[in-house]
């Protein structure tokens, strides 16, 4: 079997463009963090959305309504909201501006990264807030780049002008 390395990782890694085109999909299900001991495997119909190994045991993300149903013990009662731009794996900052923004709105949240696309799950109860938030950095930063662009083609009319009449 032989193994591809994609360099670079596919997606956006443009600061800029990451955050003036961010779009959100809040997600139905309340989803939890649950922990099973090292060695342990999750029950075969526990529905999965992320698995993450430590030294101290596996890490779970799944639906509240299926950490019930298996009886499993779960904190963290959360929604989780899908940044929908398929950002790349080596973006530089994405990340930290989504929690800078989300830390001055007053809300903890859980990163977690995937292949295409970044996800926040935030307490249950505070995504509606969380999307405002999300929401107001997106436009303000497409406002912030729209007045570079128009900042930009000022300058560059002044410039030919000046050339023209020089001065």
């Amino acid at each position: 079997m032989s193994t591809t390395t994609l360099n670079p990782a596919p997606g956006e890694t443009s600061l800029a463009t990451l955050l003036s085109t961010l779009k959100t999909r809040l997600h139905p299900e309340t989803f939890v963090f649950l922990t099973l001991a090292k060695g342990e495997a999750p029950p075969a119909s526990l529905f999965i959305q992320m698995l993450f190994r430590e030294a101290e045991g596996l890490t779970v993300i799944t639906t509240q309504e299926s950490a019930e149903a298996h009886r499993l013990e779960y904190i963290f009662p959360s929604k989780m909201i899908t940044l929908d731009i398929h950002s790349s794996l080596e973006a530089v900052g994405f990340m930290a501006a989504v929690s800078a923004k989300l830390t001055e709105s007053g809300i903890g949240v859980n990163p977690v990264s995937g292949f295409f696309h970044d996800h926040c799950f935030v307490p249950l109860g505070k995504e509606q807030d969380a999307l405002k938030a999300l929401d107001t950095l997106a436009r303000i930063r497409a406002v912030d780049d729209g007045m570079s662009s128009l900042g930009k083609g000022l300058y560059n009319r002044f410039n030919n002008v000046r050339q023209r009449h020089r001065f």
